[in-house]
């Protein structure tokens, strides 16, 4: 047998599993987004390109005249831009605990990244409604600032976006700390000091000096957190309900009460091509990176 048909041979069993569960659905998906939505679901196997038009526009039901989806737009506005929010709150809190456990004594990392880790044997469903109890009317937080007379009348929380970004910080927060403990740990200390014995202030030492050479872990951590922001589905459907909807619930939507099978199967290739540009701008990123050494 020759090397050529050796590693075809190999690689067989990984190319059947990625063409059977990755790429044939994704084929069904982009097949079903340019069919005619059925009269109660479903698809009529008529080719139209009415599931990817109502993307972005929608007809006037009286005149018929197109204008810009504005619904649609929100949501893809709001999707993006907590995501993005996400991503820069999980950093906030992220890198210093990161930095924290890694520059623990050895003996003692080990029980923080346990600590940290400890959220993944929860289902999110779970861990979201605990934030829930956490933010709601009549929740501890609110207890807390009555208790304490700053406030008399309990703090909306709930059902807003402010609710979703805590939510998915909270849930996705694990996403960012493991990445860049896992580059600060590799950081040589020795480098921070001789900026300090260069005179160096603080500040610029970890502009120049830290910050470098941490980048990638920071880069991968907010890829991790950004691209299941995007599509997430439990946390803003219970902490956002119908007021703070995100791209995972709309596409629930079209292939629920909505129907309309057509626009949820465009709706989700849209949301993949989101994560695609994420991806290769993180692949750019880092391809650059190591091309100017």
């Amino acid at each position: 047998m020759s090397d050529a048909s050796r590693r075809w041979g190999l690689a067989l069993p990984a190319v059947t599993v990625i063409t059977l569960f990755s790429i044939l659905p994704l084929g069904v998906v982009i097949l079903y987004s340019l069919l005619t939505p059925g009269d109660y679901g479903n698809v009529k196997w008529i080719f139209s390109g009415e599931g990817w038009f109502s993307v972005l526009f929608e007809r006037d039901m009286f005149d018929d005249t197109l204008s810009l989806s504005d619904a649609h737009m929100s949501i893809l506005l709001r999707s993006v831009g907590l995501s993005l929010a996400t991503t820069v709150l999980t950093l906030i809190f992220g890198v210093p605990t990161a930095w924290f456990i890694a520059t623990r004594p050895a003996r003692q990392r080990a029980f923080w990244l346990f600590l940290i880790t400890i959220p993944f044997w929860t289902n999110l469903l779970v861990r979201t409604i605990a934030v829930q109890e956490m933010i709601r009317a009549d929740g501890v937080f609110n207890r807390i600032l009555i208790g304490m007379g700053l406030i008399e009348v309990p703090l909306q929380m709930m059902f807003t976006n402010f609710a979703v970004l805590l939510g998915m910080a909270y849930v996705f927060l694990p996403l960012m700390v493991l990445p860049v403990y896992a580059a600060v740990e590799k950081f040589d200390f020795r480098l921070a000091e001789a900026g300090y014995d260069l005179y160096a202030s603080r500040a610029y030492c970890l502009r120049r000096v830290v910050l470098p050479l941490v980048r990638p872990g920071l880069i991968a951590g907010s890829i991790l957190v950004f691209v299941p922001s995007l599509g997430a589905y439990v946390t803003p459907r219970i902490m956002g309900g119908g007021k703070s909807m995100m791209l995972g619930n709309l596409i629930e939507m079209q292939f629920g009460q909505g129907r309309n099978w057509p626009l949820g199967a465009a709706l989700s290739i849209t949301l993949t091509l989101l994560v695609l540009v994420a991806l290769v701008w993180y692949t750019r990123l880092t391809s650059g990176r190591r091309a100017n050494g």
